[in-house]
């Protein structure tokens, strides 16, 4: 028998919860299944994502990133992309910020330390500031990105400085290294 024949229906694989902190963002927790090869989880499943996040929303792009310690990347957005992400090998101290003027919690802020271990995915809805700061030697992000049309890349994100005192973010470092964008 495999691993995955004892799971009965995909939305078994997913413990999905909203924040606490930030309205519409959503914190995903796999199952994961270990035996003495390793480990193997589901990561996203159409069907059931579909149940948490408006039925209009299509993943359409996967980006990967790779960062040395002390690296800190963002905080950037736009208003058209969803973001899963995950940390898929390393730790990181991810932050995320609304920029939804109307929110009740525009720039507030919530930090999350993510790692290969835990299982972890965050939802990330258009408007909102992501950026991770790199603790371990090395790691692996994995963004997953739904939006309509072309990619909204840099030229057409919003960035707001690591270390802005209005936003307040206790980074657990002083001089990151960084992009020029990000400085």
């Amino acid at each position: 028998m495999m691993i995955m024949d004892t799971i009965k229906d995909f939305d078994e694989c997913f413990f999905i919860k909203d924040s606490e902190i930030l309205e519409d963002v959503k914190i995903i927790q796999y199952t994961k299944f270990n035996d003495n090869r390793g480990s193997l989880y589901t990561t996203y499943h159409e069907n059931t994502f579909q149940k948490i996040i408006n039925k209009n929303v299509k993943f359409v792009h996967d980006k990967y990133s790779t960062s040395k310690k002390n690296v800190l990347r963002g905080i950037h957005g736009d208003d058209f992309t969803h973001k899963l992400i995950t940390c898929l090998y390393g730790e990181i101290y991810q932050v995320i910020v609304d920029f939804r003027e109307e929110s009740k919690t525009f720039k507030k802020h919530q930090a999350f330390k993510l790692n290969q271990e835990d299982g972890i995915a965050i939802l990330i809805p258009p408007r909102f500031g992501n950026s991770y700061y790199v603790i371990s030697d090395y790691t692996v992000y994995h963004y997953k990105l739904a939006y309509d049309g072309k990619y909204k890349d840099f030229d057409s994100q919003f960035s707001y400085k690591w270390n802005d005192p209005e936003l307040g973010i206790k980074w657990p470092c002083k001089a990151p290294i960084l992009s020029a964008r990000d400085t």
